[in-house]
């Protein structure tokens, strides 16, 4: 007679959880924070509330950096810290850059577009890289570079857009200026999301990995 199966308990599935994957969480958790600081922003327009948006991408650098380091001294390497982390960096490195620049006054139409493809490339390229990881779990080497630019490179669109509301360029002063073209306004600045997503998806780029 096969014997019962043990009641499943609360949390079971965070109970699985490894260390570094709580560090993922904090990854995360700065994410949110910053797209909920750039909101606010918009609605008081203080400054203080736009540089603690901004601070949150060091931060979740911090977090990407550490849960990699303490996975390699642990040895706890998983599929599903890979995951975590991927869907971890898309709303820290992918949304709330976007989110900022929103907030910073990149509202028109073909801002839009630009930034729609910066986090397009961006979840194109954490999945890209997954599919590898899983490739070379199968017996191969590991890798030695990377194809195009990891997603966390965004901090240093959040890292100018802080410098520019330091000198009172943002929103309709915005550095750049802006354009009409056809039916939608458009900001030049908003190339620099173009040129990042596009160094992501680059499949000549390589960056190697230390």
């Amino acid at each position: 007679m096969n014997s019962p199966k043990p009641p499943r308990k609360h949390f079971s599935m965070l109970r699985g959880f490894h260390l570094a994957d709580f560090f993922t969480l904090g990854n995360a958790a700065c994410g949110v924070a910053a797209v909920f600081f750039a909101m606010l922003y918009m609605n008081s327009q203080s400054l203080v509330h736009f540089y603690a948006a901004a601070a949150m991408a060091p931060a979740a650098f911090i977090f990407d950096v550490l849960d990699g380091k303490i996975a390699r001294w642990r040895r706890q390497h998983s599929a599903m810290g890979r995951e975590l982390d991927s869907l971890a960096d898309v709303i820290s490195f992918g949304l709330a850059p976007v989110t900022l620049g929103f907030a910073a006054g990149l509202t028109g139409g073909w801002d839009w577009v630009a930034m729609i493809y910066f986090v397009c490339c961006g979840v194109s390229r954490l999945a890209r890289y997954n599919v590898t990881a899983e490739t070379l779990s199968e017996g191969a080497d590991k890798v030695a570079y990377f194809e195009g630019t990891p997603i966390p490179t965004s901090v240093v669109i959040t890292g100018i857009l802080a410098w520019l509301a330091s000198q009172g360029r943002i929103g309709s002063e915005i550095y750049g200026n802006i354009i009409l073209l056809g039916p939608w306004e458009f900001h030049p600045f908003a190339l620099l999301f173009v040129l990042s997503g596009s160094l992501m998806i680059s499949k000549t780029l390589h960056i190697p990995k230390f």
